[in-house]
């Protein structure tokens, strides 16, 4: 075909898009148009070839997400069935008294080969075939396109979570995310289109039925009172013509039928259905055994037909024997090599002492498999994907994570370090799933109850079966890797500030003095000490500032170090030539900010209490100061709004040291940030009831 194509001028990816709008017309003019008998006989057997392609296709499918136009070509082979239902009445009825091959051969052939020219015996098979195809096959897919479409539409906002979760802990990226809610949708899009496609098929059995009803009584009228002919030769002519109609038609019927039960019956995304079968039902020994044992005493009772029983028990038996001896051969695992003993009494040198690393991951000998490549661990990939997240997000590239095993671990447990002091530790179970409760979980679950260890929400771990259940009632649901991928980005972002050191520093500017050299060249040290500018950005990131936009931060800092060398004082200009960024970061594109302040009247406290970057507060003062934000800006998270304080500039940064511990959602923001462009929209006053 390419090659006519080709050598026709005519491209086949053009032609691709002709194809359905070809075939609905041909439907239609086989509905309208006469056929000859040739024509019809290679419509018929072009029915059966289609649907036996259908079949082969959904059997070899590995998930039902790849043959996604399925509903539509359910719907185009019901049509063509039913436009050949309609032409072949036409034959039968205009040309039945010629004889039984006036309706063409593959009529003819149904009508004797198949029911061997008995018409009762042929209408026993029609009814037979309409109710496997109509009470059986298609009422039972009908259900289950139904269920799984009402699940699959309730679980999306779990999986919708789940997505928005792994984007935020940096283990997809944005094409990923958009890709797998993509999939979501176009799942839920699937099994809804087959809960309606579902109908046609039970549509078309009972046009089937109606047809070879109108056909009989169409037939023998027009024989009888048209043609003249005898009874019995009416009946012989268009009751197998219109039985062999039926069949024609219902076989492809009941083969596209199966192929639409198959598919919605898929379970797993891994193998087809031949595999599956295959690895499931010929995986246990034990019930093979049993079978051929039942197999054989069956075959061995007198008056039973011993050949087939005795036969099939010997296969079942060999079979289990065989399954047997596999998995014991593969559970036998080759001797382990002896380690050389390490030398003894050798003198210290100064390879024993080995630095500290920036950042260190510890797991237990469970976990090992999470970070092991050769047992398909994918620990490694997500933090190489964390860190670039990370690097994109605040603006350096943090020390690599050494992953090592400690023994004196709990066997499920991990521990994060950061400089050698343990910064973070938790548990996860490898082959379970962590369902955490955002608040929104409908349902208790069976389980080990525990913490998320990132964030501390309460959570539980279930079985892998439990987990679209558990999408299903609300929870987050995670994986092991995801567990400790998620818990590593967020003390990243926690630690960003000590994770930027004067080797990254340094590192920072190489980089940029490839695109502004002379901007660096005239700063550093000139203007500004390398430990100055390294203590101006750790106080940035400590505030939840990125210094992606190093341009700015080095242009700030060279108008300002001549006055100054103070690292606040360069840090608060620093953030007001951010300032677009920064509220940026906190409001997005919208021209109204809303914002929590301070009541006039506590603000002109703070202020002759502040002296630098501290607060001269009273110890109740302070309590009652902290109390009072936090009750705003639980106030501002439950309208969906950004926990921001707007403050003056002088008390922007001592607020910020005072409340960073207690509040780490809370950002300050000073009057001096905000650009012009935006309006501000008063939502709290903190202390006005004070």
């Amino acid at each position: 075909m390419n090659a006519l194509a080709a050598r026709m001028g005519i491209s086949m990816p053009r032609l691709k898009p002709l194809a359905v709008p070809v075939v609905m017309v041909l439907i239609l003019a086989m509905m309208i148009l006469p056929l000859p008998t040739l024509l019809l006989d290679m419509l018929f057997t072009f029915n059966i070839a289609v649907g036996m392609l259908v079949l082969l296709v959904t059997v070899y499918t590995v998930k039902p997400l790849d043959f996604a136009s399925f509903p539509t070509v359910l719907l185009l082979t019901t049509l063509m069935r039913l436009s050949l239902n309609v032409a072949s009445t036409r034959a039968v009825l205009m040309n039945g008294h010629k004889g039984p091959d006036a309706a063409g051969k593959v009529i003819e052939s149904f009508g004797h080969f198949v029911v061997g020219g008995n018409f009762a015996v042929g209408l026993v098979v029609f009814i037979v075939l309409v109710v496997i195809n109509f009470v059986v096959i298609t009422k039972g897919a009908g259900r289950i396109a139904e269920v799984s479409a009402r699940f699959t539409l309730d679980a999306m906002p779990g999986k919708q979570m789940a997505i928005d979760a792994d984007l935020n802990a940096g283990l997809i990226g944005e094409a990923d995310a958009r890709k797998r809610r993509a999939e979501v949708t176009q799942e839920a899009e699937f099994y809804g289109s087959m809960d309606g496609a579902s109908k046609f098929v039970r549509g078309d059995a009972i046009a089937g039925i109606l047809i070879l009803v109108i056909n009989i009584i169409g037939g023998m009228a027009i024989g009888l009172i048209m043609h003249d002919l005898p009874a019995a030769q009416a009946a012989n002519n268009y009751v197998l013509l219109a039985i062999g109609d039926g069949l024609v038609a219902q076989i492809p019927a009941l083969v596209i039928s199966t192929a639409a039960a198959l598919i919605v019956t898929r379970v797993g995304k891994d193998e087809d259905v031949g595999e599956q079968l295959t690895n499931q039902l010929f995986s246990t020994p034990n019930a093979l055994t049993i079978t051929a044992g039942i197999l054989l005493t069956l075959g061995v009772v007198p008056g039973m037909p011993h050949l087939p029983f005795l036969l099939l028990g010997a296969g079942c038996g060999g079979l289990g024997w065989y399954l047997r001896k596999t998995v014991a051969a593969a559970k036998t695992a080759p001797p382990a090599e002896e380690a050389p003993k390490a030398a003894e009494n050798q003198e210290a040198t100064w390879d024993d002492i080995v630095p500290v690393d920036m950042l260190a991951l510890e797991v237990g000998y469970r976990l090992i498999s999470l970070v092991d490549a050769r047992q398909d661990g994918d620990l490694l990939k997500r933090i190489r994907a964390i860190r670039k997240r990370f690097a994109q997000d605040a603006g350096f590239l943090p020390a690599q994570i050494h992953i090592r095993d400690n023994l004196e671990l709990k066997p499920n447990g991990y521990r994060i370090l950061l400089k050698g002091v343990a910064v973070g530790e938790g548990e996860s179970v490898q082959g379970m799933f962590l369902a955490i409760d955002p608040g929104q979980a409908s349902v208790a679950l069976p389980g080990t109850r525990t913490k998320d260890p990132a964030f501390g929400l309460p959570a539980v771990w279930i079985e892998a079966g439990m987990r679209e259940q558990a999408q299903l009632s609300g929870y987050t649901v995670v994986d092991a890797s995801t567990v400790v991928a998620t818990h590593i980005n967020q003390l990243l972002q926690t630690h960003a500030a000590t994770l930027l050191g004067r080797q990254e520093v340094q590192s920072l500017l190489d980089h940029f003095g490839k695109q502004a050299g002379k901007l660096i060249e005239d700063l550093v040290p000139k203007l500004i000490p390398v430990a100055t500018l390294q203590k101006v950005l750790q106080n940035l990131l400590e505030e939840g500032v990125g210094i992606r936009d190093l341009r700015t931060i080095l242009e700030s800092l060279a108008e300002h170090a001549a006055r100054t060398q103070d690292a606040a004082e360069l840090t608060a200009r620093v953030r007001v030539a951010l300032g677009a960024a920064i509220t940026q970061q906190q409001f997005g594109n919208n021209s109204e900010l809303p914002v929590m302040v301070f009541d006039p009247e506590l603000e002109k406290l703070l202020a002759q209490a502040a002296s630098g970057n501290t607060f001269a507060l009273e110890p109740g003062l302070a309590d009652t100061l902290t109390r009072e934000v936090q009750q705003a800006v639980e106030a501002q998270e439950r309208r969906g709004e950004p926990a921001v304080l707007l403050a003056a500039d002088t008390l922007r940064p001592a607020l910020a040291r005072l409340l960073r511990r207690a509040l780490p959602q809370l950002r300050i923001l000073a009057h001096s940030e905000i650009p012009d462009n935006r309006a501000i929209r008063v939502t709290t006053l903190v202390g006005a009831q004070a």
